[in-house]
């Protein structure tokens, strides 16, 4: 079986604290996470946290409220997910450290484009790559 790491970022006044329940050690709250490893959302998101309702509510077809997103960020696969923009037009996915193409660079006066090209004409750029080294020790 695989495992992942995940982050959560949680509104947590989106929570309705009616359904806060009491446990032996504090006040805890059920909530659902739901996650896609093969694809981010457009904000980079691997999926977004529910918090539950009752089974009768559920057969009411009741949702409950969107708490927050969260993200993937290890895997012991070692394989990172793909973005939506990424999928969906690969033509169009920038490598890191490439220069924006020159007609996406806002509009400047004759006298200026000169002086912020010359430094590209000098030293060519190197392209870095993103490493997929992923710490291995992380508990589980």
């Amino acid at each position: 079986m695989s495992k992942v790491g995940v982050s959560l970022k949680i509104n947590v006044s989106q929570i309705e604290k009616a359904r806060l329940f009491a446990g032996q050690k504090g006040k805890y709250l059920d909530a659902t996470v739901f996650i896609d490893l093969d694809q981010l959302d457009q904000y980079g998101n691997s999926g977004m946290i529910t918090q539950d309702v009752t089974k009768e509510e559920k057969q009411q077809q009741v949702k409950g409220n969107i708490l927050g997103n969260c993200k993937v960020f290890w895997s012991d696969s070692g394989q990172a997910p793909q973005s939506q923009q990424q999928t969906a037009a690969p033509q169009q996915a920038k490598s890191w450290g490439t220069p924006p193409p020159q007609n996406a660079s806002p509009k400047m006066a004759p006298a200026q484009a000169p002086q912020q090209q010359a430094p590209q004409q000098q030293a060519p750029q190197q392209q870095a790559v993103p490493s997929m080294d992923f710490d291995d020790d992380i508990p589980f």
